[in-house]
C-alpha cells in the first residue's frame, strides 16, 4: 500500500485537505462533456429487422395499383358512356335540321305550284297569256333554285369543261376554237363548288 508523504513546508492541517480532496474525473468524461459526438452512439438496429424484400414491396404496391386500375376503368367508361350520348344528340340534331330545312325547301316551292295551277286553269284562254304565264313560272323556279345555291348557267361560249358540261354532239364551227360549248341542251346549276346538275352541251370540232 502506498505510504502517504506529509508535505514539506506545510502544516498537518494541509496534508489533511489534500488528503481529503476529491479524485479528478476520468478522461474519458471529460472527453465526453466536451464533445457531444463522442457520447454514445446511436443504438444498432432490432435484432430481426431486414430490408423489405421483393414480395413485401409487391404486397404493398399490388392493392394500390388495383386501386388505380379501377379507377381509370370507371374513367373510360364514363368516356365512353359521354361520347355515345354526345354521338346520339349530335344524330338527333342532325335530323331536326334536315327535317326543317326540307319543310323550308318545300315551302319555297310551294308558289311555284300554285302559280303552275292558275295557269292550268286558264288553259282555254289566249295562248299567248298562257305562256306568258308559264314563263313567268319558270323564271320564279330559277329565281328560287338561285336563291338556294344553286344558279342557272349560261355556258354558250365556255370552254368546254368535263366537271360542269356533258357533251352529248359535236359540231364543225370554224368561229370559234376547237372544244368551245356551241349550243346547250340541257342548262346546268350550281357553280364549281356546289353544282346540282352538269349542262348537257354541244361542243365545236375543227373543220376540215
Amino acid at each position: 500500500m502506498a505510504e502517504r508523504r506529509e508535505p514539506r513546508n506545510g502544516s498537518k492541517q494541509d496534508a489533511a485537505e489534500v488528503a481529503s480532496s476529491p479524485e479528478p474525473p476520468p478522461l474519458e468524461e471529460v472527453q465526453a462533456a466536451e464533445v457531444p459526438e463522442l457520447r454514445k452512439p446511436s443504438s444498432p438496429p432490432e435484432p430481426g429487422e431486414r430490408p423489405p424484400s421483393e414480395e413485401d414491396v409487391r404486397a404493398t404496391e399490388i392493392p394500390e395499383l388495383r386501386q388505380r386500375i379501377a379507377e381509370l376503368d370507371d374513367l373510360w367508361r364514363r368516356a365512353v358512356a359521354d361520347l355515345d350520348n354526345q354521338r346520339k344528340r349530335f344524330g338527333r340534331d342532325l335530323d331536326l335540321n334536315l327535317e326543317r330545312e326540307r319543310e323550308r325547301v318545300s315551302a319555297e316551292w310551294l308558289t311555284v305550284l300554285d302559280n303552275l295551277e292558275l295557269a292550268l286553269e286558264h288553259a282555254d284562254a289566249d295562248p299567248t297569256l298562257i305562256m306568258d304565264g308559264v314563263r313567268a313560272v319558270r323564271d320564279q323556279a330559277v329565281d328560287l333554285l338561285a336563291r338556294l345555291g344553286f344558279p342557272r348557267r349560261d355556258d354558250v361560249g365556255e370552254r368546254f369543261d368535263p366537271a360542269r358540261h356533258s357533251a352529248v354532239a359535236t359540231k364543225e364551227n370554224a368561229d370559234v376554237p376547237p372544244g368551245t360549248v356551241v349550243e346547250v341542251l340541257r342548262p346546268g346549276y350550281g357553280d364549281d363548288e356546289h353544282q346540282l346538275r352538269p349542262a348537257l352541251v354541244v361542243v365545236a370540232q375543227k373543220v376540215d
